[in-house]
């Protein structure tokens, strides 16, 4: 059954059906998911993974449900609650058939698998001749249509690079680690290639935060140093402009620096339509019809204020709230007992996290409210709380079974006879 979701999860990010159209005509991602719910309706080992997370994502879906329903929008927005609800859907399979830490192991190393497919896949179209020319540049784009925005695609790409530090740790082999730094190059290179500033800039405060971590922080720091300026002068001088303008808007073109502005015009167009719509706002993918605007929000605090109005402020923070008892819950069992610190399971907690605070910061220059990542990040902490929780529960029956034992051997052997008998001291959580 993992191997089933692996499979969906490949068709979610790779999408071959919006690539081929032939699997576009026969509705391959349809068929595909009709065959995944049956094989878990007849699948044995399901189990309801209880935690309050839960219920902050399935009122967050009401809400979506409710504010798409009372929209005067109702049409445009079908497509992105259909996408919602598929990823809903997708969550509550993966939830209720997940509950070991191999399989979430698994999961998680197919997940960076696919999206290096992913990339690799959209750099060789890249270099065949497929990009998108924008704000005067030639940019590197996804291979599907949904999310392969040069924007978009770089977004994908960083909300996946919290997971090399993951695995660095937690499988610290030498062969893992030449393929992380592949990853990474790969990774940095397509982002380089979007032209995403977004995307860029918070790949830098990522990398920052895990130089700052290591015990070799000087090492790392010189060896980024070095390495920086060589992949921005290996870049097409089109290309460089525009990087430059993080710094100097002045240097590119006047469309880049009302592209930069529009992220902030965008959160004060929410801020409007809050006042305006301020229960239910004016509807998941309504923004373009009802702002008039050419372009999408670009910005997450906007889009949530203006889309799903006050119920949906409050379901999102309240997801917010559920990863941070969850992260922090975890972060307690690692205080608890030390030797599970280096734990994939305790980890994957500080990976989460990571991802969540990218996923917000990037969220200041682009529109990422219904990304699937929310839900998928929220499944992964989920699942490794569940699995440790099972874990210390078996560690206490362990200890007091052996205590129980313990104390049988005292009643069964006098004081003056014990000194005959070795007998080891019961061990402690």
């Amino acid at each position: 059954m993992l191997w089933l979701l692996i499979g969906y999860m490949f068709l979610f990010i790779h999408r071959p059906f919006e690539i081929w159209p032939i699997l576009g005509d026969i509705h391959l991602e349809r068929i595909y998911m009709a065959v995944v719910f049956l094989a878990w309706i007849v699948y044995g080992d399901k189990r309801w993974l209880r935690n309050q997370h839960h219920y902050a994502y399935f009122c967050f879906a009401f809400t979506v449900l409710v504010s798409w329903l009372m929209s005067n929008w109702m049409e445009q927005g079908q497509i992105v609650v259909e996408n919602w609800f598929k990823v809903i859907f997708f969550y509550f399979l993966f939830i209720t058939v997940v509950h070991e830490e191999d399989q979430l192991k698994k999961f998680c190393l197919a997940f960076l698998g696919v999206m290096a497919i992913y990339m690799l896949h959209s750099l060789k179209e890249f270099v065949g001749g497929r990009h998108t020319y924008r704000m005067g540049i030639v940019r590197l784009i996804g291979v599907d249509s949904s999310l392969g925005d040069p924007n978009s695609y770089g977004a994908s790409i960083l909300f996946s690079l919290p997971f090399i530090s993951l695995f660095w740790r937690t499988m610290p082999s030498r062969r893992m680690k030449l393929i992380l730094l592949g990853y990474i190059g790969l990774s940095m290179g397509s982002i380089l290639l979007t032209g995403s500033r977004s995307s860029l800039v918070c790949a830098m405060v990522w990398w920052a935060i895990v130089i700052m971590k290591t015990r070799y922080r000087f090492m790392a720091l010189a060896a980024a140093i070095f390495i920086a300026p060589l992949m921005f002068f290996a870049l097409p001088e089109s290309l460089q402009n525009r990087f430059e303008t993080i710094i100097d808007p002045s240097v590119g073109p006047k469309n880049a620096q009302v592209s930069g502005e529009g992220r902030i015009e965008g959160l004060l167009t929410g801020f409007r339509l809050l006042g305006e719509f301020p229960l239910t706002g004016i509807g998941p993918g309504a923004w373009r019809p009802a702002t008039g605007s050419e372009i999408e929000s670009h910005n997450l605090y906007g889009q949530l204020m203006g889309e799903l109005g006050g119920l949906g402020v409050i379901t999102f923070v309240w997801i917010l709230i559920g990863f941070v008892v969850n992260i922090r819950w975890l972060r307690k069992q690692s205080q608890l007992i030390p030797e599970w610190k280096g734990e994939f399971l305790i980890q994957i907690g500080g990976t989460v996290g990571m991802g969540i605070f990218l996923m917000l910061l990037n969220g200041n220059f682009g529109h990422n409210l219904f990304r699937h990542n929310w839900l998928w990040y929220g499944g992964f902490i989920i699942i490794a709380r569940y699995v440790t929780e099972q874990k210390i529960a078996q560690a206490h029956r362990a200890y007091a079974q052996e205590y129980v034992q313990e104390q049988s051997w005292q009643i069964a052997y006098p004081q003056n006879q014990r000194n005959r008998f070795s007998r080891p001291i019961p061990s402690s959580i």
